[in-house]
């Protein structure tokens, strides 16, 4: 079982996030709820599928299962059984102090919303925050790409 491990972040001034590998992503949501989150996902060129379980109360650690599907299934299965729950985004991925951090720049209906995150090893793993994130959204649903994919718009 894989397992996925990350903080968010807002980020608060665009100007001073670095460079780094842009991705055009598209994703859409299957299902989301009490148990977790279904997804199809085209990252550039690439399709994935992602299940996600649900965090145990108190963590926010959590089961997750990512594969690699042909593109043109991936952008049929967000088309037909995702109906609205689709967002875009651009990923930059930038790699800094031996952690690579992941910055959504959201398009669409959450167009200006920025969100950095981390995947860490250990929920316990101390990190130094970079100075282009603010406040921690790690815990806050409203934040969640899945929860983002409804359209509401964050507290």
């Amino acid at each position: 079982m894989s397992k996925e491990i990350e903080r968010r972040f807002l980020v608060t001034d665009p100007s001073l996030v670095p460079k780094g590998q842009d991705h055009v992503v598209k994703q859409g949501y299957m299902y989301s709820g009490y148990n977790g989150t279904v997804r199809f996902r085209v990252w550039d060129d690439q399709g994935i599928v992602t299940i996600k379980g649900k965090p145990e109360p108190g963590h926010f650690g959590r089961s997750e299962f990512e594969y690699e599907i042909p593109v043109a299934d991936a952008e049929e299965m967000i088309a037909t059984l995702c109906g609205e729950r689709v967002i875009y985004k651009t990923r930059r991925v930038i790699h800094m102090d031996n952690l690579t951090w992941e910055v959504d720049f959201f398009h669409d209906f959450h167009e200006g919303l920025i969100i950095a995150e981390v995947e860490l090893d250990s929920e316990e793993q101390e990190i130094t925050l970079p100075n282009f994130v603010g406040r921690e959204i790690t815990r806050e649903k409203g934040y969640s790409n899945a929860a983002l994919s409804l359209k509401k718009v964050c507290n």
